[in-house]
């Protein structure tokens, strides 16, 4: 159930803290099963780069939404819980990496938009690439 939900999933949301100031972002992102670690981006500047600065070590979320059952108060659904910590990824190589794990993990057809990116100049001048190793992770299923 893991493996499958790291590598089907879209958004995981992202617990920060810096000082005693909570803030609980979505991304979307791409799973790296060789490396067991989820990629995100973001713009170099802003509060969610600020509290990953303060302080790399997060806790994430993923959830599958599987339905409520009317009538029945019950509803499926599968989750994830994941703890570990974020590195700013650098060298271009490096960057190019997650953001294919992106691609390909949120386009039915990722190589003409990998493709596509590659004849444009993508600006790593403004944009971070997020690299959250993965430390644990456990899941639950409700039927």
């Amino acid at each position: 159930m893991i493996e499958d939900m790291l590598s089907s999933g879209k958004f995981a949301t992202l617990a920060l803290c810096r000082s005693d100031e909570p803030y609980a972002v979505t991304l979307s992102y791409g799973y790296d099963s060789a490396d067991r670690c989820l990629y995100f981006h973001c713009a170099k500047d802003g509060l969610k780069s600020g509290f990953v600065s303060a302080n790399p070590n997060v806790c994430a979320t993923i959830i599958q939404d599987l339905g409520y059952v009317q009538k029945q108060c019950k509803h499926h659904y599968r989750s994830l819980v994941i703890r570990g910590k974020i590195e700013l990824v650098d060298g271009d190589v490096d960057k190019w990496k997650g953001l294919d794990a992106m691609i390909d993990q949120l386009e039915d057809e990722p190589e003409p938009v990998k493709s596509d990116m590659r004849t444009k100049t993508v600006s790593f001048e403004v944009v971070q690439i997020w690299k959250l190793h993965i430390d644990e992770v456990s899941g639950k299923e409700g039927t």
